[in-house]
């Protein structure tokens, strides 16, 4: 009995592991349009040549001063990006998730 229990314990962790790890998997053969149906227009789109387009969506972080729970005065900030390539039919065929100190300006296109 215990072990059926713990049998069905990790198959719901490594489950739940899974479908959270790639989450952004599903947006893979997806349209540009629905993509930005979905998450709303990019903060940022490079040319990316040949290959197309690299729609840029980031969100700006704010660590506490100090560290110190409820401070209000912003400390140190980075940028979370979420990089989605998109190709010249119009459809996402990559994408990557990055956490840098540039602001949305300075990225450039490697």
């Amino acid at each position: 009995m215990i072990k059926n229990i713990l049998f069905l314990i990790a198959i719901m962790v490594l489950h739940s592991c899974a479908s959270t790890k790639n989450s952004n998997d599903n947006w893979i053969g997806e349209s540009k349009k629905n993509l930005i149906k979905s998450w709303g227009t990019p903060i940022r789109t490079l040319n990316n040549g040949e290959q197309g387009e690299i729609l840029i969506y980031g969100e700006q972080v704010y660590e506490n001063a100090n560290n110190d729970v409820g401070s209000r005065i912003a400390g140190p900030n980075y940028w979370t990006y979420q990089f989605v390539y998109i190709n010249k039919e119009g459809k996402i065929y990559s994408y990557r998730t990055d956490k840098q100190q540039h602001t949305p300006q300075e990225i450039a296109v490697k």
